[in-house]
């Protein structure tokens, strides 16, 4: 099974059930399923076959659905992309992804026109035409095809050759943090497994309705909001951007049960001030992930709204739901839970020995949802996946009712004087004051003691010092932990999840110090 195939049974099984709500458009699963088959007919007149590789650079919007599903059903391998991101980073992955087809936003064509200039391998661009694209005069240049036409000229009746389980549906390039992204090759069968496996877990059906404001060019909307939903009958809300207001009046007016959002998007929701428990009272829950949420951050949310959230773990390279915390069992704040259902995770040492139970190590994993390897890159590949299982570079700790905490990402480790100090403890700290709004902790070199803590903040208070807060986490944190020097900002750098880029403000500072 895969999703493209999936997705098919569901709209005969329920022909007219709400497939998406988009703005004033609201779409069944029968329109959609007819719809995707028209977009893969349209691609294969254009000479576009099984393992063609197709970039797919849109924000979310019925498009993105309607051509990453029919990319797939047509057996293309479908990489999205963010479609802010520069013409480098684009070009290098049009480059490096051997990509045939992209389909994109006018506002890039003239991107595309260059890179096909370039890239002998790319043949077609299919653009989605939009208001701001009009106003600008952008038209299609000679050999450039719009969305519409394409989905026009196919047919509906097509169906498609027959999927592998591992052949390769989605590549994801991993904004690593060091290096060149890296491609995940991730199959039919781990995209597929990963979606029913979080669906079931959290138990996602036809009842559901789902605020998809995350990225859809990021596997954790993919995932959690867009594919576990369609699988099971679910209406997936899309939202074309993240905005506080919207939410909750989307929430509001159609009744949404699910909201899935990295903890940047809880603390917008949390300290706008616009928005009320009432707005969310269909919900049934939330779920966080992407990036661990500061502990005060969870409990002043629930508090508020009157509605659980559930956080997880997850990484591109296990498509990506690794862990959850359970919905019929207690949950732990500052906790991403325990297995979900068929992928098995543990905590090693350097040796890949499971280290005991509270001890820190490697987080590894295993299972259906795990990648195939990194496109082009065996070195790479061979270096994350070993013995059967994918070494994730994340810290954790495993309690004894089987629960998995994540300590800090391995690379990102702060050593002051021999003590190994992690970041998120900072945080969890920093979060805890009352005028901290957000936070985000570095290592930087010290002569003394080889790194020192420096903290980067956000405050409400425009009155509150460096001296006040220093001397709050004095209070809190062991000598060595305490941030020797704290930064107030305006905002911190975020990648387009929301996550907090340490490795912004590491630049940031070097280049002040230039």
């Amino acid at each position: 099974m895969n999703v493209t195939a999936r997705l098919a049974q569901i709209a005969k099984q329920l022909p007219d059930k709400e497939a998406y709500v988009f703005r004033e458009e609201r779409c069944t699963y029968q329109q959609l399923d007819e719809a995707i088959s028209r977009f893969a007919d349209g691609l294969a007149r254009l000479g576009i076959r099984r393992g063609d590789h197709i970039a797919l650079l849109l924000g979310n919007s019925p498009q993105f659905v309607i051509g990453l599903y029919g990319a797939l059903r047509l057996g293309a391998t479908v990489i999205p992309i963010n479609p802010i991101y520069t013409p480098e980073e684009i070009s290098y992955i049009l480059h490096n992804g051997d990509v045939k087809a992209v389909i994109g936003l006018d506002l890039l064509a003239p991107l595309f026109v260059e890179a096909k200039k370039r890239l002998p391998l790319l043949e077609h661009a299919i653009v989605c035409e939009t208001p701001e694209g009009k106003e600008k005069g952008i038209s299609l240049s000679e050999g450039m095809k719009s969305f519409a036409e394409v989905l026009a000229d196919g047919s509906r009746d097509f169906t498609g050759p027959e999927l592998g389980d591992d052949d390769v549906a989605v590549i994801l390039y991993t904004s690593g943090t060091t290096g060149k992204p890296k491609g995940a090759m991730l199959t039919h069968k781990n995209i597929y497994s990963n979606a029913q496996d979080t669906a079931d877990y959290l138990g996602i059906n036809e009842n559901d309705r789902i605020i998809a404001a995350l990225p859809m060019f990021h596997v954790f909307c993919l995932t959690v909001a867009l594919n576990a939903p369609l699988m099971n009958g679910g209406t997936v809300l899309i939202m074309p951007k993240f905005s506080p207001a919207k939410l909750f009046q989307l929430a509001r007016e159609e009744k949404a049960t699910i909201f899935a959002g990295v903890p940047t998007m809880y603390n917008f929701l949390y300290q706008y001030e616009g928005g009320s428990a009432d707005d969310l009272r269909t919900l049934r829950l939330c779920i966080s992930g992407g990036a661990s949420m500061p502990v005060a951050l969870l409990e002043n949310f629930e508090k508020k709204f009157n509605v659980i959230i559930s956080e997880g773990y997850g990484l591109s390279e296990a498509s990506p739901v690794t862990c959850f915390n359970p919905l019929d069992r207690p949950r732990k704040p500052g906790s991403i839970g325990t297995n979900i259902k068929n992928v098995e995770n543990k905590v090693v040492n350097e040796y890949g020995e499971e280290v005991p139970v509270g001890e820190v190590g490697e987080l590894v994993v295993r299972g259906p949802n795990v990648m195939k390897g990194y496109y082009k890159m065996p070195e790479e590949t061979a270096a994350a996946l070993r013995d059967g299982w994918l070494h994730t570079g994340d810290l954790a700790r495993m309690d004894e009712e089987g629960y998995f905490y994540i300590v800090d990402r391995k690379k990102e480790m702060i050593i002051v004087g021999g003590y190994n100090v992690y970041p998120r403890e900072v945080e969890e700290v920093l979060y805890s004051h009352p005028d901290v709004v957000e936070a985000a902790v570095i290592g930087v070199p010290d002569p003394d003691y080889g790194e020192a803590v420096r903290a980067y903040v956000v405050s409400k208070n425009p009155e509150l010092t460096e001296a006040e807060l220093i001397a709050y986490c004095r209070e809190r944190l062991a000598k060595y932990k305490v941030p020797s020097a704290i930064d107030f900002l305006d905002e911190l750098p975020k990648n387009a999840t929301g996550k907090i880029l340490r490795r912004a403000l590491k630049e940031r500072l070097a280049s002040s110090h230039a």
